[in-house]
């Protein structure tokens, strides 16, 4: 197995089934701007997170939950699934510590960046959200912004979740942010995965849904990922082209992506792999996949 790759269970660290990153004890050579925890929690079930040198988004997978920041309480209306269309998250700046609890039962996920400029701590609404259809036939995917310069205020990460309709690509053509120079910024990334089974699909309900996500290298430094992915389970973008993140045939995929780095600028910047950029030309006068958008 890759060092970049971590399956469901790889990286828990008591209640959480994901513990990766800078307030995580599970080491990561090569690893420094980016976290993510995962836990499930049961109704009235908490999670306290201490202050530190961390800025932090709380996103419902599944359920709603509740925060508790400086004696104020937020409450998350959560979603049923993350193919169920935008949930509300939750932004904790600097110095910040928050308890996470869950209402009636659910899956949380808490992405992290080391920063040192102070925001206001508040909640992103799911009706703020943008929702953006991307690519077309194909490559459609759906890209919900809600940590992305555009929408929430931060000093470093870049947070985003995109789901793919069964038998799609997304993540494509394969692209890099690993330089910081003109055009482009070096951020390193994170990909959650979850999968289902494809909505009119004859497929049992025990079927094992998977994905598949590629990584390979951009210049001197050697990575070659090709992962096959399922619910909880992990890929670690350090450098490299990365791309595409493949949902097979009967199966969605969605993932959850983070993005920090160690440039002086927060805004996602990428080159296209030059064999493979002109397929975005393609696009043009298609049309978006029709089973988009999930949720609506």
């Amino acid at each position: 197995m890759s060092d970049w790759v971590f399956p469901r269970g790889t990286a828990a660290d008591g209640v959480w089934e994901v513990s990766l990153g800078p307030d995580s004890p599970a080491e990561v050579p090569g690893w420094a701007y980016t976290g993510l925890k995962v836990a499930t929690l049961a109704a009235g079930e908490s999670v306290a997170l201490p202050a530190g040198p961390l800025e932090r988004l709380v996103i419902p997978l599944s359920g709603a939950f509740t925060v508790r920041v400086d004696g104020a309480e937020f409450a998350l209306r959560g979603r049923h699934s993350v193919f169920a269309g935008p949930s509300d998250v939750f932004y904790s700046g600097v110095g910040t510590s928050l308890v996470v609890s869950s209402t009636g039962g659910g899956r949380v996920a808490i992405a992290s960046a080391p920063a040192q400029v102070p925001h206001p701590s508040r909640v992103v609404r799911a009706e703020e959200i943008p929702v953006e259809l991307r690519g077309a036939g194909n490559c459609s995917r759906q890209v919900h912004n809600f940590g992305t310069p555009a929408v929430l205020e931060a000093d470093r990460f870049i947070v985003c979740e995109v789901l793919t309709p069964a038998g799609n690509w997304s993540s494509y053509p394969p692209h890099k942010h690993d330089r910081d120079r003109d055009g482009e910024t070096s951020l390193e990334e994170i990909y959650y995965f979850e999968t289902q089974i494809a909505a009119g699909s004859s497929a049992p309900a025990d079927v094992d849904a998977v994905g598949y996500q590629r990584v390979y290298a951009s210049d001197e430094r050697p990575i070659d990922v090709t992962a096959e992915v399922r619910t909880g389970d992990v890929v670690l973008v350090p450098y490299g082209w990365h791309g595409p993140a493949m949902a097979a045939p009967g199966y969605d995929l969605y993932y959850l992506n983070v993005m920090a780095g160690p440039g002086p600028v927060r805004k996602w910047l990428i080159s296209d792999d030059p064999h493979h950029g002109w397929v975005r030309r393609t696009w043009e006068g298609r049309d978006v996949d029709p089973r988009l958008p999930f949720g609506a």
